[in-house]
């Protein structure tokens, strides 16, 4: 399936990739016209006061002295939140593609990035002069202007030295160097903003930014999934494989004491274990697969049953299923599945071939779900998984 990338005519993904990622910013005027207008400010509004919604109301109040004090209040937010505000604010809305598949499957747009580093999609509101002050995130963004009008200016890069103002509730700075870009964005122009670059929006008039992140996994997460994997399989592993061939003639020293060269040579001991052991590269890749393909946020419950013989009769009147972009699903070279962070290891050749299909970005219908059938698949038991991958809120199915 071809996709319809929001990039330029004359950058091509694999130049994106090569110049432009980590890199340095993009402007891309009008990339995504289809956002233009799916959204009005009260419509964020009022989403961010639902119960199981994850939201920010942040306030700036003008000081005596001239300068700005940052208020900060998270969800759950109620209606009184939004009364008596200063004339600067802004509300945020994160995992907005929970809320609206509409919106999520504008996450193809941008799938010359593996859908493995997906965050969330997150919207901010603000009137006139509303910002989120000067600084950076962790993470690469594509900012996409839904509605109104907002300036960005980009400019120096940051790194974990760089410091904050103090006493405030958000991680904002003064210094944003020289400037790298400044311009005003209208609705449907993308904005692409790298890891640790300084940027700064200020709203031209009532505007919504809609921000696709997107993240590497850390270490910590890795390493606690390795350990899982580890748990998981130790019935199957060969133990002695990861016993590790400690082999040191010690120093005379203080008989209760571990000494700093012993913890070297045996941290030097395991890095050489790990890089030789057979059945290390299954675990890690397990270990990996398991980390990114988790998200941050609970899929919600579906008060929908799906049945067999019902979803043929829509499939067969022209209807579609695609990965819910609410849902992260991911394949290895191998084959294997994993799905909101676990590893669904009990699924025949087929229908593994079926979800990575579906996670690539392609819609399946009738027709398509023909050339599934097979010996170990008949129809009836595809039909089936499909309505427990429904159920489950792995996939959607369009109608329309």
């Amino acid at each position: 399936m071809t996709h319809q990338y929001c990039l330029p005519a004359d950058i091509t993904p694999e130049i994106f990739l090569r110049d432009y990622w980590q890199k340095r910013p993009l402007l891309i005027r009008q990339g995504l016209p289809q956002i233009a207008g799916m959204f009005e400010p009260q419509d964020i509004i009022e989403l961010a006061q639902e119960e199981e919604v994850t939201a920010r109301l942040i306030q700036t109040h003008l000081q005596q002295d001239g300068s700005e004090k940052w208020q900060l209040k998270t969800s759950p937010l109620h209606a009184t939140d939004f009364d008596n505000l200063p004339e600067k604010w802004s509300v945020l809305v994160q995992n907005l593609e929970q809320w609206s598949p509409e919106l999520g499957k504008l996450w193809q747009a941008f799938a010359f990035i593996p859908q493995w580093q997906r965050d969330d999609i997150m919207v901010s509101f603000a009137p006139k002069g509303g910002s989120v002050g000067k600084h950076y995130d962790e993470y690469d963004v594509f900012l996409v202007q839904g509605y109104g009008e907002r300036r960005w200016q980009l400019g120096k890069w940051c790194d974990p030295s760089t410091e904050f103002k103090a006493n405030q509730p958000i991680r904002i700075f003064d210094d944003m160097g020289e400037l790298v870009l400044d311009e005003v964005m209208q609705p449907g122009d993308v904005l692409y903003v790298p890891s640790r670059l300084s940027h700064y929006g200020v709203a031209e008039s009532d505007c919504l930014t809609f921000s696709f992140g997107l993240r590497y996994p850390n270490a910590s997460d890795i390493l606690e999934n390795f350990c899982k994997a580890l748990e998981h399989h130790s019935e199957q592993i060969n133990s002695s494989e990861f016993a590790i061939p400690f082999r040191l003639a010690p120093d005379v020293q203080p008989n209760g004491l571990l000494a700093q060269q012993s913890i070297q040579t045996l941290k030097q001991q395991l890095i050489a274990l790990l890089q030789h052991s057979s059945q290390f590269d299954a675990l890690f890749t397990q270990a990996i697969a398991t980390t990114v393909s988790g998200r941050r946020y609970s899929l919600l419950n579906t008060e929908d049953s799906f049945y067999p013989d019902e979803l043929a009769d829509v499939l067969q009147s022209g209807a579609r299923l695609y990965q819910d972009a609410n849902c992260k699903s991911i394949y290895t070279d191998n084959g294997e599945i994993f799905v909101q962070g676990e590893w669904i290891d009990e699924l025949n050749a087929t229908e593994r071939q079926l979800l990575a299909y579906l996670a690539d970005g392609n819609a399946l219908d009738w027709q398509q779900l023909q050339q599934y059938v097979s010996a170990e698949s008949s129809l009836a038991l595809l039909l089936d998984s499909l309505c427990d991958w429904l159920d489950n809120g792995w996939l959607l199915l369009d109608t329309e």
